[in-house]
C-alpha cells in the first residue's frame, strides 16, 4: 500500500512594504524601513517628503509602522477637531 502524499504547504501572504501617503494620496509612494538594531521604524513619502519614526520590536513589520503613522495622524486630527469645537 502506498502512503499518501503530504498536504501541500500553505504559502504565507506577502505584506506590502509600499503604501499610500495620507498627506498627498499618491499610491505606493510611502516606503517603510526598519532598523532592528536601533529599534526604530521609519516611513517616508517619496513625493511630499513627509516622515514618521517610531519604536519597533523584533516582531514589527513595515505595515505596523505605517499603521502607527496613520493612528498618530488620526490622534492629531482629533485633537485639532476638539480645539476647534471649543472656540
Amino acid at each position: 500500500r502506498k502512503s499518501s502524499k503530504p498536504p501541500p504547504k500553505k504559502v504565507a501572504p506577502k505584506v506590502d512594504t509600499q503604501f499610500t501617503c495620507p498627506f498627498c494620496n499618491h499610491d505606493k509612494s510611502v516606503v517603510a524601513r526598519l532598523d532592528h538594531v536601533a529599534e526604530k521604524g521609519l516611513v517616508e513619502c517619496n513625493v511630499c517628503a513627509q516622515k514618521y519614526t517610531c519604536n519597533i520590536t523584533h516582531l514589527s513589520e513595515p505595515i505596523d509602522v505605517y499603521s502607527d503613522w496613520i493612528d498618530a495622524c488620526e490622534r492629531i486630527n482629533a485633537k485639532e477637531d476638539d480645539e476647534d469645537e471649543d472656540e
